[in-house]
This record gives C-alpha cells, sequence and structure tokens, in this order.
C-alpha cells in the first residue's frame, strides 16, 4: 500500500473510507474490538448523476462536495478524518532499486532523482511518494522501492472536496491497492489461498478493471470495456423508460415481471462470455495458464446468477467479494440488510477504512 502523502499529514486517529466513482460516493468506518475483530462502525453510499465524474476527473465540484457532504451526515459519523483514492490512470507507479542503508534524507534524494527519469511532467507539477517494499530479490545490499505520483491538480481535487464537505484528508491511496488491501483478507480465507492465482474484478458503472493477484504480487492489470451501464441501456431500449428511471428502477428492484427473462438473464451470459474472454486475454499475454479463483466487486457484481454463470463459461470457480466477512456488524450501520446485499460496492471504500491500521 502506498498512500500520495505529500500534501497530507499521516495520523492513526479513526478514519472514513472514501471511494469516490463516476456513479456514487461510498463512505466506510471501521473499528476493531478488544478481541481483534473488524467492526463495520458505518457504511453508506451517495448516488452521483453522470457527468458529474469523468473518468476519474471531478467536472462538478461544488455538486460533488455537495453530495460528500450529504453521504458524511446521512452517515451518522463524528470522524472528520478521512482517506481518499485517485483512479489508477491517475497515478504514475514505478519499482526502482536503490541500495540498502540509506537514511530518510538519501532516500528522498534517489527516489527524486529516479523518479524524474519515468514522469513525463516537472517535479514541479506532481505530488510524490514512495514507500519501501523489503530486499531487492536480486541482491541483498539493495531495496526495492515503489514510487507513486500524480498531477497537483488531482491531488488538490480530491482533497478540496475533502475539505469542502468539511472533512480532514489524511491520506490519499490508488483505488486498485484499496481494493487489494481489502481483497487481501477474502482470498486468505479460500481454500489455498497461499499461492492461489486470484482475478479480482470490478465492475464498475462504465468499466470494468481486473487484477491478477499471487500472494499479494499483481502479475496483471488490465481495463475492460464493460459496465452496468449497458445493463441501464438495454432496460431503457426495452421499457422506454429515461436513463434515470430506468436507473432508478434498477437500484430499486421495481422492473416489469418479464425484466428477469427478457433483459438480465441476456445480460448476465453477456457480461460472463466478457469476463470470460478477459481470462483468455491474461493467458495469451502473459506466462501464466491458471486461474484458481475469481472474485467479483462493483455494483454489479451481485446481479443474480452472474457468479454461477461466470464459473460455467470460464470453468473457474467465482464468488462475490463481500469485503465486510468476518467483521461484527456496529449498531451505527444503518439498513444493514441492504448494506450486506450491496457489500461488493464497498470493496475499495473498506480498504481505505483499514488505512486506519496500517499507520
Amino acid at each position: 500500500m502506498i498512500s500520495l502523502a505529500s500534501p497530507f499529514s499521516r495520523q492513526a486517529a479513526p478514519l472514513l473510507g472514501i471511494d469516490i466513482s463516476s456513479s456514487s460516493i461510498k463512505l466506510v468506518e471501521l473499528g476493531r474490538a478488544k478481541d481483534g475483530t473488524l467492526v463495520l462502525e458505518r457504511c453508506a453510499i451517495e448516488v452521483l448523476e453522470k457527468g458529474w465524474i469523468v473518468d476519474g476527473n471531478v467536472e462538478r465540484f461544488d455538486d460533488v462536495s455537495e453530495a460528500l457532504r450529504r453521504l458524511v451526515k446521512k452517515s451518522g459519523t463524528r470522524t472528520r478524518h478521512a482517506a481518499l483514492a485517485l483512479p489508477p490512470s491517475a497515478v504514475i507507479t514505478k519499482k526502482i532499486v536503490l541500495p540498502a542503508g540509506l537514511n530518510e534524507h538519501e532516500l528522498e534524494v534517489q527516489v527524486e532523482s529516479e523518479a524524474s527519469q519515468y514522469i513525463p511532467f516537472s517535479l514541479d507539477e506532481v505530488s510524490l511518494d514512495f514507500c519501501v517494499i523489503g530486499p531487492s530479490a536480486g541482491s541483498a545490499e539493495d531495496i526495492e522501492v515503489l514510487i507513486a505520483a500524480s498531477r497537483k491538480e488531482k491531488v488538490q481535487d480530491r482533497q478540496g472536496l475533502a475539505e469542502a464537505a468539511g472533512l480532514k484528508p489524511q491520506v490519499l491511496d490508488i483505488e486498485s491497492f484499496a481494493a487489494r488491501l481489502s481483497a487481501g483478507r477474502l482470498i486468505e480465507s479460500l481454500p489455498n489461498g497461499k499461492d492461489a492465482m486470484v482475478a479480482l474484478l470490478k465492475i464498475g458503472g462504465v468499466g470494468s478493471s481486473m487484477q491478477v493477484m499471487r500472494n499479494d504480487e499483481v502479475v496483471y492489470e488490465r481495463d475492460q470495456a464493460f459496465g452496468g451501464a449497458q445493463l441501464t441501456q438495454l432496460i431503457v431500449r426495452q421499457y422506454g423508460f429515461s436513463i434515470e428511471e430506468a436507473e432508478l428502477k434498477k437500484r430499486n428492484a421495481e422492473l416489469p415481471d418479464d425484466y428477469a427473462s427478457a433483459v438480465l438473464a441476456p445480460f448476465v451470459e453477456s457480461m460472463a462470455a466478457e469476463i470470460s474472454r478477459a481470462l483468455q486475454f491474461f493467458f495469451t499475454s502473459s506466462t501464466y495458464n491458471r486461474i484458481d479463483h475469481i472474485l467479483l466487486s462493483g455494483g454489479s457484481a451481485a446481479l443474480p446468477s452472474l457468479p454461477a454463470a461466470v464459473s460455467l463459461q470460464s470453468g473457474v470457480s467465482c464468488s462475490v467479494a463481500n469485503p465486510f466477512e468476518g467483521m461484527t456488524i456496529g449498531s451505527g450501520v444503518r439498513s444493514s440488510a441492504r448494506t450486506l446485499r450491496d457489500a461488493s460496492s464497498y470493496l475499495t471504500a473498506c480498504g481505505l477504512a483499514m488505512r486506519r491500521f496500517l499507520q
């Protein structure tokens, strides 16, 4: 895990995980019981209108900050420290090898020198951070360091949203890193979790992403061009609703009686086929020839029968990622039944909230 902490200080105080996507903002707050069990203290979601966030960019700052303010109020939390994230497309990451034994100042100088070779902007234009991963696999006298950099305006947008909503941004992470942290707990509980090749698919509104992991190492990443918005378009064409009506009826399960057979079933089969093709592309473009398990996350992951359809078409076991699995549900969680139903949508927000315990 890495945070782009240049404009922020790090604290171990209670922390809100705030995940801002193109279609919604998710909030998660975690605590820990005396026996070490994680406790889901707060959990809430606020839907965003189309066009407010586009490709990770904040197009309607005032509207998004007001939505975030409503979300914080709705959650009932008193915590004001927040962890947010940028999409991977907004962050440049690079692993480098440096001599072991450098003090902090020497390490910073070396990182800046190395970073200038990989970042296509002046270092004055970016927020830069790094973390030491550990000893280098190739040399006992060297260490591996992960560098992360993003344009300052991208960082300032997320910082500004939090501050406009009355929050104090403490950590700025990368969405894919936060999702992996959250998914790590689930992978450990899988049969043969150690050494297992796991494909984590996040099915978003307008697009999806796939990360293939083995023992916390990401061996493959790729974005996909399918998402839940395609289901909304099918509903519009089938029933003549407006996009807004279709989205609302889909979210509230208020669709006509033939929806499951006429619209949902074909869409699930189509999505399962897309996921199967994404796995085949992974096999043909890498040296790997197996996937042991598929974890689905995102708003469309919990579609009825999707895991079964994916398993059937890919030949790989598949389940929906529930980041709250094994947690105690606190009294501050409203509509706990709906929260558990939509749990896969909160994977990234949960990973951000988990940063509280890694400070």
